[in-house]
């Protein structure tokens, strides 16, 4: 009864989904209306300005700080909760600390060597 009710529940939200979203179509009558409207689309895209990178930098720093310093915060924590088990359990708590500083250690890696991947890729582009 409770998986019917999931269920209908999930169709229903959808639903609401799928008529709130407004959405267009398109309609070409020949070959000659598609190649006109992508002739518009890059005439279009020809005529807009191009992103300019010295305004997304400022943005783009803001972002990376406030992620670095969230991910050293919860990476600390995690840490120093960890560590506080390892001291104050038994001998079977502390061999499950040590299977979980595996886990611990490779996403700071990750984390960290993705923070530094994107500020390399963002150094290159900007110097471009």
């Amino acid at each position: 009864m409770n998986t019917i009710l999931k269920i209908i529940s999930i169709i229903l939200i959808s639903f609401i989904i799928f008529t709130i979203i407004p959405y267009n179509n398109t309609y070409a009558t020949s070959i000659d209306g598609i190649i006109t409207g992508a002739d518009d689309f890059v005439s279009d895209g020809a005529d807009s300005q191009p992103i300019n990178i010295n305004d997304l930098k400022p943005m783009s720093d803001t972002i990376y700080n406030v992620l670095l310093v969230l991910a050293v915060v919860v990476a600390v924590i995690i840490g120093l909760a960890i560590g506080i088990k390892f001291m104050t359990g038994s001998v079977s708590e502390k061999a499950q600390v040590k299977e979980t500083l595996i886990p611990y250690i490779a996403g700071c890696v990750v984390i960290f060597g993705a923070f530094a991947i994107w500020k390399l890729v963002v150094e290159i582009l900007s110097s471009i």
